[in-house]
């Protein structure tokens, strides 16, 4: 894509499954977590501008990690949700066609994944990063009895990035009613067709310390 385009990586959360540790902070392979994630952006060429969402009381310390990566412009508060934390990143981009939300969590994110989300947002303006279901999946009314198995074939797990034109995701932000998980969702609920791309086993988000060692190992496997 030629046109301008922006990422957001939203870095905002409270690590509440990392036993007190703040993941994105957390030292993995000789760095923060956060840094690998930012690497893979700066590193891909389709990206003009990052623009880093933190939590208020890591502005400082987002700032300073900002600073070693030419195209992370910006870094901002994030809010409460994560809703509000991509909110707070597109309010801070200006002239831009696209932008790709990530979350910050997932530090082995590549530029080549990267550019596929790009390429596959071109048909509708939408695009979100999955994977297929390796496991059966049973659905529960009361968390205790199978209601249900599902067809497991009909199923993905949704990832980041997900890729989005600038204005229709802006959109969906003002027009969105109660919370969602994900852009994705949010862009779904305006009637939009959102095109899935391949993601990666590999592009795992980092929420328990075994997520972290995980992640190491991977790290160490080309």
């Amino acid at each position: 894509m030629s046109e301008p385009t922006a990422a957001i990586i939203v870095a905002a959360g409270r690590s509440e499954r990392m036993a007190g540790a703040d993941k994105l902070w957390a030292p993995l392979a000789g760095r923060p977590l956060l840094a690998h994630t930012l690497a893979a952006f700066d590193g891909c060429d389709a990206i003009d501008h990052v623009v880093l969402v933190v939590a208020s009381d890591n502005l400082e310390r987002g700032r300073i990690l900002a600073a070693a990566f030419a195209k992370v412009r910006d870094v901002v508060a994030g809010g409460e949700a994560r809703q509000d934390s991509v909110g707070a990143g597109l309010d801070a981009l200006e002239d831009v066609a696209w932008v790709a939300v990530h979350d910050g969590a997932r530090p082995l994110v590549t530029p080549a994944l990267i550019e596929r989300g790009l390429e596959a947002a071109r048909g509708t303006g939408a695009a979100c990063c999955a994977t297929p279901v390796p496991d059966t999946v049973k659905e529960t009314d009361d968390g205790i009895a199978i209601a249900r198995t599902l067809d497991r074939a009909r199923l993905r797990l949704a990832q980041t990035p997900q890729v989005f034109r600038y204005d229709l995701l802006a959109e969906a932000h003002r027009r969105a009613e109660g919370v969602a998980t994900d852009d994705a969702a949010l862009v779904e609920a305006l009637g939009v067709e959102v095109r899935l791309f391949e993601g990666s086993p590999r592009n795992l988000k980092v929420t328990t310390q075994d997520d972290l060692a995980i992640a190491e190992a991977l790290l160490k496997t080309p």
